[in-house]
């Protein structure tokens, strides 16, 4: 059984390529080169892969990338949208083109360090996306765009592990070099993390200055961009008033900043298009939907809609936001689809 890996070189895609090994299948090691100069990283790919005897290649995407990733996340941006880059990354590369080069090498699989579970389901009799045993590291968020028809061909090897601590002393016993690498950060174009930066030098346009309108109607001041504001901030908005003032909309037709006071930030209701399903569901259903990473899943009914699908939460959500994805869940923690608020 053939695998084309991706390999971040990492600690978790290496003790993967290892994973794999053992269990028989023929490993091929890969790095995408996907944004600046990333040689260290081909490197310690590289060298994993010699210890454990696989070959490895290198495919630059950098064009790719930019076109897919970097450039719909700075325009999602302009039009006052918080993306997830993640979420686009894994649909055009890592389960897009990877996919579809793994395929041309003759490959049956691709795999990755993703924690996050592939198995067949009775209840759908299909393979299925679940959630991860270790639930704090599930990552299964960012993976509701891979095609169903793909799950199939996909391993994830760390899927039967709950504890980092067990993936690091796996790779100390193999004697690999990454074994005390440190994770990567969120967003892997923006090293700084300071995504307000990397927008400014890489817009063709300045932000302009507007409103920053209390919900009510007053204008309160003026903001110095909509880049710099993010639903459900409070801290940084620049004014002060006779209440704590939240950030609740950003109005990109009129270039105004909206805040009100934190009641203002729940609701039980967004819309979504840009949907993906990974099994059949009804024009309604029930579901647990989680409207961000790090969030929780809440009850909430779905019901299908004109390009897209109505979502209702059981309970408030607090600020739910345009751009981010929301992924929908049964009860068993079986990724049904999502996608992105708008």
């Amino acid at each position: 059984m053939k695998v084309l890996l991706g390999m971040s070189g990492g600690v978790d895609s290496s003790v993967s390529a290892m994973l794999l090994q053992e269990k028989g299948y023929e490993v091929i090691g890969c790095t995408m080169i996907l944004y600046g100069e990333k040689g260290k990283a081909v490197e310690d790919a590289k060298k994993v892969c010699d210890t454990l005897g696989i070959p490895h290649y290198t495919f630059n995407l950098e064009k790719e990338f930019n076109c897919y990733v970097i450039q719909k996340f700075i325009s999602e941006y302009k039009q006052a949208r918080t993306p997830n880059p993640c979420v686009e990354c894994n649909r055009r590369m890592k389960f897009g083109i990877f996919y579809e080069k793994a395929r041309k090498l003759g490959c049956e699989y691709i795999a990755t360090g993703h924690y996050a579970r592939i198995e067949f389901s009775k209840k759908y009799n299909q393979y299925v996306l679940r959630k991860s045993e270790e639930e704090r590291k599930d990552q299964t968020y960012f993976l509701y765009n891979i095609p169903k028809e793909e799950l199939e061909h996909i391993v994830f090897p760390l899927q039967e592990y709950r504890d980092k601590k067990k993936i690091r002393e796996l790779a100390r016993k193999k004697s690999l070099e990454v074994a005390e690498k440190k994770d990567s950060q969120e967003i892997c174009f923006i090293e700084d993390n300071d995504y307000q930066r990397f927008l400014l030098e890489h817009m063709e346009e300045s932000p302009k200055e507007g409103n920053i309108r209390l919900k009510t109607g007053e204008i309160l001041g003026k903001h110095k961009g909509l880049i710099n504001y993010t639903i459900g901030q409070r801290k940084g908005i620049g004014i002060s008033y006779s209440y704590p003032l939240y950030v609740v909309d950003l109005d990109y037709k009129k270039n105004e900043v909206i805040v009100g006071n934190e009641e203002d930030l729940y609701s039980k209701k967004l819309f979504a298009k840009d949907l993906n399903f990974q099994v059949e569901v009804e024009e309604e259903f029930e579901c647990f939907a989680k409207i961000r990473y790090r969030a929780k899943e809440a009850k909430a009914t779905v019901r299908r809609a004109e390009d897209g699908v109505e979502v209702e939460f059981d309970e408030n959500q607090r600020a739910i936001t345009k751009g981010q994805s929301v992924v929908f869940y049964d009860e068993d923690g079986i990724v049904l689809g999502g996608g992105v608020i708008s």
